[in-house]
């Protein structure tokens, strides 16, 4: 549906509104749960998953799992679950990296009628205990026994008695204290616990619960403030992942199959899980992303989730590696020739008769001899489709992967919406939008030009009452963002609206289109626009240290307490290079919305997590706060000549 003008939103008038009708029927639905039996129903045989080699087994093996092995051992957990006690509503924790047996318990949670809390295994002690204390699960499962040790700590500190299980092989066997319930227990302890629950008695608590009850709590990320518990009924889960299902029948299909490495606590994995299973996409875990690239060649997916992160290391490489081999004037015409290819190709799907030049055509197949075709390899040679989601793509970047042969859709939605609300189609795909909703959904455009939402994917609430009233307006979910609808209804993000800085001088500047032109260099990580209440901008570069050790470059040894600050020397290869990124980010910019200074640092190697969320976005409330010394400095600058050396000046 195109967006409306001037459409009324009680005593709120929005500017534009932009729906997709629901393509699916819930009313035959107990819960989310039967989405999985209905594929038990429809193909036992089929398979599911995909598991690594265990010990012991030949490295770079994968074992299959049909739905029906799954939903075995889904049912014993789930009997394990009953047997100790765990009630209609109760929650249940999980803290692990992503693997195979994240789902299952996931799934033996839901079967059980009770409520899963995903929290990152990453999470620091404070974070588990306020989860703990809020929430207060009857049980949990944890990666290990060293973070079993922890929650159960953490539980004493909260008043609370908890069942712990770890879900590491090392820990699933039989031991004498395992019936201690002060201490985490392996998996073998759950499921032998289960053995006398009836198939009857499972089947009456699976399907106890119904679509409006609530299937789990997420927790925000909290870039920029304390995270919220959201409240994500069956109907959201269920409505999303059958709503998407149908909007991508050409990427989710039975004989397609993915790599998950996104965490399953974020709620955009979940979905992304639950979509595969209930239409038979065969999906494996990787807990960590370096063993992506190797795994790639061996599974070969059709299908990739990924953070805008992934796809600027992907490129990286590839470009380090032409420079190793002394092509790098060759790579740089070649990826200048996949941004023309991927905008030709999008020309090209508005006007089906559109032709691409002689010359285009024949630089185009020349590289794909020469690069195109061996990224492809590297990325499996199967791979029609990625997913962009987690945070802002760059329209280079994504026209780039379009021109090599491997679109990206790009796609945009919160913990609040059940992950995607909107996202582009195959065949309509634009470089900087990020699509239509989905179906089943609405976004509209409010005062201001925040980005509202409601549908089957906007959650049932927070569980702090006020927390909700805040985040609704009129029936629309509040989301924070900023966008635009186009006359086709698709959605372009404009900003972050908590992320507008308001100078002294009184000039209100969205800062994302600066620090995504600068994270577009592959040695920076993360860039950060400052000015709130001062009287210029001046940027944080954020360097990406990793990226850089694969260079001949070093970087000078950081100083700083919290944040390691890097006194880069003018004339030196690393401090040049993000001079003129700098540079060109400023150059787009009218000259009250430039850094007129800018300052690089790298983040501490201790607890990452402190600085960015578990899907690489930047937690700008704690980089500025940690950074105050520093970004008092680079005001101070002009007035302090010992410092001019070391404080760059914007371009």
């Amino acid at each position: 549906m195109p967006p409306a003008a001037d459409d009324p939103v009680g005593s709120n008038p929005i500017e534009a509104v932009s729906t997709s009708p629901s393509l699916v029927d819930l009313s035959h639905l107990s819960n989310v749960t039967d989405l999985v039996m209905q594929r038990l129903r429809d193909a036992p045989d089929h398979v599911a998953f995909e598991t690594p080699a265990a010990s012991g087994e030949r490295a770079g093996d994968w074992k299959p799992i049909t739905t029906r092995e799954f939903v075995e051992q889904v049912s014993a957990w789930a009997k394990g679950l009953i047997a100790t006690g765990v009630e209609h509503g109760d929650a249940v924790l999980i803290a692990a990296p992503t693997q195979y047996r994240w789902a299952v318990a996931d799934f033996a949670v839901l079967f059980v009628g009770a409520v899963v809390v995903p929290i990152y295994e990453t999470s620091v002690d404070a974070h588990i205990e306020a989860v703990l204390t809020d929430m207060r699960p009857a049980a949990a499962f944890v990666g290990d026994g060293a973070l079993g040790e922890r929650v159960i700590a953490a539980a004493d500190r909260a008043d609370l008695s908890i069942r712990v299980w770890t879900l590491d092989d090392a820990d699933d066997i039989q031991t004498p204290d395992a019936s201690d319930p002060s201490r985490a227990q392996g998996i073998g302890e759950l499921v032998r616990g289960g053995f006398d629950v009836s198939d009857d008695e499972l089947e009456h608590r699976r399907r106890g619960a119904t679509l409006d009850d609530v299937a789990t709590v997420v927790y925000t990320s909290g870039t920029t403030g304390e995270p919220k518990g959201a409240l994500i009924t069956h109907r959201n889960l269920a409505g999303q992942v059958l709503n998407t299902a149908a909007a991508y029948r050409e990427v989710v299909r039975e004989t397609g199959n993915t790599i998950l490495f996104l965490p399953l606590t974020h709620v955009l994995g979940r979905a992304l899980q639950l979509i595969c299973v209930s239409e038979g996409m065969r999906v494996a875990h990787l807990s960590n992303p370096k063993d992506v690239v190797a795994a790639l060649r061996v599974l070969r997916p059709t299908f990739l989730v990924v953070v805008p992160r992934v796809l600027e290391k992907i490129q990286a490489a590839a470009e380090t590696s032409a420079r190793e081999k002394h092509l790098s004037g060759v790579w740089s015409a070649a990826a200048r020739t996949a941004v023309e290819w991927g905008a030709h190709l999008e020309e090209r799907d508005r006007d089906p008769g559109v032709r691409s030049g002689r010359a285009l055509r024949v630089r185009h197949a020349l590289f794909d001899r020469l690069f195109f075709g061996r990224l492809r390899a590297v990325m499996g040679g199967r791979l029609e489709y990625l997913l962009s989601g987690a945070a802002t793509l760059h329209p280079e970047l994504s026209l780039f992967f379009r021109g090599i042969g491997v679109p990206v859709i790009e796609g945009y939605g919160l913990t609040e919406t059940t992950a995607p609300l909107v996202g582009g189609r195959p065949g309509e795909l634009r470089a900087g939008s990020v699509g239509r909703p989905l179906p089943g959904n609405s976004v509209a455009i409010g005062p201001g030009g925040e980005v509202l939402a409601r549908g089957v994917g906007v959650f049932a609430g927070y569980r702090n009452p006020e927390h909700t009233a805040a985040a609704f307006v009129d029936g629309y979910f509040r989301t924070g963002d900023l966008g635009a609808l186009d006359e086709d209804g698709a959605l372009t993000l404009l900003g972050r609206a908590k992320n507008v800085i308001i100078t002294s001088t009184g000039r209100t500047v969205s800062p994302e289109t600066w620090e995504q032109a600068v994270e577009a260099h592959p040695w920076v990580a993360h860039a950060m626009l400052v000015g709130t209440d001062r009287p210029y901008l001046t940027g944080i570069v954020v360097v990406d240290a990793e990226a850089l050790a694969s260079t001949p470059h070093a970087l000078p040894e950081p100083t700083g307490t919290e944040l390691g600050i890097l006194d880069l020397a003018a004339g030196s290869v690393v401090h040049d290079e993000i001079e003129r990124t700098v540079a060109l980010a400023n150059a787009t910019r009218s000259p009250g919305d430039r850094a007129q200074h800018w300052r690089a640092i790298v983040l501490p190697v201790e607890q990452p997590e402190r600085f960015v969320t578990p899907t690489m976005k930047l937690r700008r409330g704690a980089l500025l706060k940690a950074g105050m010394p520093l970004i008092d400095e680079l005001y101070s600058s002009a007035a302090s000549p010992r410092r001019r050396d070391t404080i760059r000046k914007g371009n």
